[in-house]
């Protein structure tokens, strides 16, 4: 009797602090990335240019993370995931998800190291940023090329899932499960469209990113194209982009741009879906159900949601270990034993 596959998952997220002590050094983390922030002489200067931002920044992001409990739920969150994900994959295989955080712990060679505790087979770097980008999905995979080396055994990549049909369907429910708690006796028909407006929000991104090839927004779009497709809802929607950070030029409209116009043609009912967050966390629990909730009843807005993120949802479980079998299916890896998966439907 053949033995069991012995797989090792890696799910990549950007992580958050644990208590309001590591906000400080978790921005710090964010702000020493070379994939985020490029400076002149960035040997030089990164690092303490990084400890002058995080410290500016991190009072008012400690009070943030304090209003909603004191830390971020980003790693609790991620851990349901990779138990889940574990779970689906035991008729096939012996699978083990670890996590690998890019700025919090458990950080990268946290994971290198508990893998390599244990002997795998094959190896599956997953991501759980739907959409690629050089800030977060190729950032975390730089990170791993640093701490894993060559290594010893095959590594199969899965660089995006933003067209996955089984994410889109994980949307799509969340959508209309949302859908489902504004008022119908509130809905006003115009011409064939519901009156609550679906706003798309993606996380932002410096515009110089798009000028140097990074193919993040293309990918939100499709995204939120084949989602608008395959819910056939009737409802008026767009998309904004939200977590702005310094002075340069980024992604626009931002939610809060698109929260006045919305609010300028009197729309009184609004859907926010996070459309690049896999699990709820500071952007989707406070800056979207808090201050833009805040800021849309200022404006007049009279019924706010937010859908929740696709989380632990077995139809996004099926999603993650769908990517896991493409990717272990693939053959003839190339030299250096690692194989990149993009999911098309």
């Amino acid at each position: 009797m053949a033995s069991r596959k012995k797989v090792g998952v890696v799910l990549f997220q950007l992580g958050g602090p644990d208590s309001l002590e590591s906000v400080e050094p978790f921005l710090y983390n964010l702000f020493c990335d070379p994939d985020i922030i490029e400076i002149p002489l960035g040997l030089l200067l990164r690092k303490p240019l990084a400890k002058w931002i995080a410290s500016r920044r991190a009072p008012k992001a400690a009070a943030h993370y304090a209003e909603m409990g004191g830390s971020s739920p980003i790693l609790r969150l991620t851990q349901r995931q990779a138990r889940a994900l574990e779970q689906a994959l035991r008729p096939q295989m012996d699978a083990v998800a670890v996590i690998a955080m890019r700025y919090w712990h458990p950080l990268t060679a946290e994971a290198v190291r508990q893998l390599e505790a244990a002997a795998q087979d094959e190896l599956v770097l997953l991501p759980l940023y739907p959409q690629y980008s050089f800030a977060t999905t190729g950032s975390s995979l730089n990170e791993w090329k640093r701490c894993y080396g060559e290594g010893r055994v095959p590594v199969r990549v899965v660089e995006r899932f933003f067209d996955h049909p089984l994410y889109i369907d994980a949307l799509v429910e969340k959508i209309s499960t949302s859908l489902g708690h504004f008022d119908p006796a509130r809905f006003k028909e115009s011409e064939g469209r519901e009156r609550t407006h679906i706003l798309f929000s993606a996380h932002g991104l410096p515009e110089s990113f798009l000028k140097r090839g990074d193919p993040y927004r293309r990918e939100v779009e499709a995204t939120v194209r084949l989602v608008m497709q395959r819910g056939g809802w009737p409802n008026t929607h767009s998309l904004c982009y939200q977590s702005k950070v310094g002075p340069q030029k980024w992604l626009e409209p931002s939610i809060h741009q698109s929260i006045h116009r919305l609010a300028d043609e009197r729309v009184e009912q609004v859907l926010v879906v996070p459309v690049s967050f896999v699990t709820e966390h500071i952007e989707t629990l406070h800056e979207i159900n808090m201050e833009t909730r805040a800021e849309a009843a200022a404006l007049g807005i009279r019924m706010f949601r937010m859908a929740p993120a696709v989380g632990d949802s077995l139809l996004f479980i099926s999603c993650l270990a769908d990517l896991v079998l493409s990717a272990l299916e693939m053959k003839n890896l190339p030299a250096m034993s690692e194989k990149k998966v993009t999911a098309s439907p």
